[in-house]
């Protein structure tokens, strides 16, 4: 793991960019160390610099104390994309501009990220957690889709903070009912791509024990502000 570059803040946070052989990342850690680590993922492939994700690491950081770490994966920021991930995507553009059914090339699209970046954010904690600034247990948050297959792959995933407003494959879907760890699901009941009712079956299909579903009126990018207090506050009961 090398450090590319790093920024302290007023808010007392050090935000260092780093690489991990070709994986791109941003490590955000609190005044006081060593901490539990966050993983924050953006839905299906958008960088870990956008604004929204890099405001909510922030504040996670700041105010509650956590290590924040993202990653661009496969597809994501600089990273290019596989050939065949590129041409579902261009797939996608057109069926969306003719108005014809999307799911099959949602699943070709999506599916494939998720394969890909799993390798790429498990290498990331494993070295991450060499740190000694950072202390487990491990939480994530953001891309539902990610999130369950991490879920599933990595026993350090100790709670899940997951947005429903992106495709699930069936894959995951299938995988959610492997999925024990407290789970909080936010929800977008206008969200206009993503069907209410899908993302209802999928909060029934986790097999967590403890899981708390949240949902809020307003499309996709219309997720209260006090959902992230909300998010954290879940993250210190089961993290802390």
């Amino acid at each position: 793991m090398h450090v590319t570059s790093e920024q302290h803040h007023d808010d007392g946070v050090l935000a260092r960019d780093f690489s991990l052989g070709d994986i791109p990342g941003t490590l955000w850690t609190p005044r006081s160390t060593p901490a539990p680590l966050i993983l924050m993922a953006h839905n299906n492939g958008l960088p870990r610099t956008d604004a929204r994700l890099v405001a909510r690491a922030r504040y996670t950081a700041a105010v509650h104390g956590y290590a924040v770490a993202s990653v661009d994966g496969p597809g994501s920021g600089d990273r290019p994309r596989p050939a065949a991930v590129e041409q579902a995507g261009a797939d996608l553009r057109r069926a969306m501009q003719a108005g014809e059914p999307v799911d099959e090339l949602l699943e070709s699209l999506v599916g494939p990220l998720v394969d890909a970046a799993v390798p790429d954010w498990t290498a990331t904690v494993d070295a991450l957690l060499r740190l000694p600034e950072i202390d487990g247990p491990v939480g994530y948050t953001g891309w539902a889709a990610l999130g369950i297959r991490l879920a599933v792959a990595d026993p350090r995933i100790a709670a899940l903070g997951l947005f429903a407003g992106g495709h699930v494959p069936r894959a995951q879907r299938e995988e959610a009912r492997e999925v024990a760890v407290p789970l909080l699901l936010l929800l977008q009941w206008d969200d206009e791509g993503n069907p209410r009712q899908r993302a209802l079956d999928l909060f029934d299909a986790f097999g967590s024990t403890e899981k708390t579903l949240h949902a809020n009126r307003g499309g996709h990018l219309g997720t209260p502000a006090f959902e992230l207090e909300d998010t954290c506050r879940f993250l210190d009961r089961h993290l802390r």
